[in-house]
């Protein structure tokens, strides 16, 4: 099974610093649903891994967040596109639960609900903590440099060996091609 694990805010959508808290903040970014899609038709499974604090911290609740994921999952629809799961973590920031990147607990139930040892598994984030938690379950971490990228590529702490890309329409077709 080829399977690719994705941060949502900043890899698929735009992200905010005030976080996105409602389905009327969501916008997708240029490319990205049409790269899901691809991966599709190359008969990859893809799964969304976010860390959701907003949720924790009384932003939005449950709702809400279905919501502006049901926006995506309608919106990848439209251009042919599908998730096979999404996964998400509530907790604040200060949580101590195992769920939350850039611990791998999300990322090891994942790999546990599909079945699938992940290394070799391609993570693709924007951030730090997406990469570090990618690299400690025994995936090969991606950054894009949409969202907090530009600012993450040059961390002291980015894991080796981690491939640099625009965007997720340039891992796909790096993963495709």
């Amino acid at each position: 099974m080829k399977l690719i694990i994705l941060d949502r805010d900043g890899v698929i959508n735009e992200d905010s610093e005030q976080f996105i808290k409602s389905p009327d903040e969501w916008h997708p970014l240029p490319g990205a649903l049409e790269a899901i899609a691809l991966l599709n038709q190359w008969g990859w499974r893809v799964v969304v891994a976010t860390n959701q604090s907003g949720v924790g911290r009384g932003l939005f609740g449950m709702d809400t967040l279905n919501a502006i994921n049901d926006k995506m999952v309608k919106s990848l629809a439209r251009v042919g596109g599908r998730l096979d799961a999404i996964f998400f973590c509530p907790h604040a920031a200060d949580s101590t639960c195992d769920c939350r990147k850039p611990k791998p607990g999300m990322l090891l139930q994942i790999g546990e609900r599909f079945n699938v040892a992940l290394d070799e598994v391609p993570i693709v984030g924007d951030s730090l903590r997406d990469l570090q938690a990618g690299v400690a379950a025994g995936g090969r971490p991606y950054l894009v440099l949409t969202g907090k990228g530009q600012a993450t590529q040059n961390h002291p702490e980015l894991p080796e060996g981690t491939r640099i890309f625009p965007d997720l329409a340039a891992v796909v077709a790096d993963l495709i091609g």
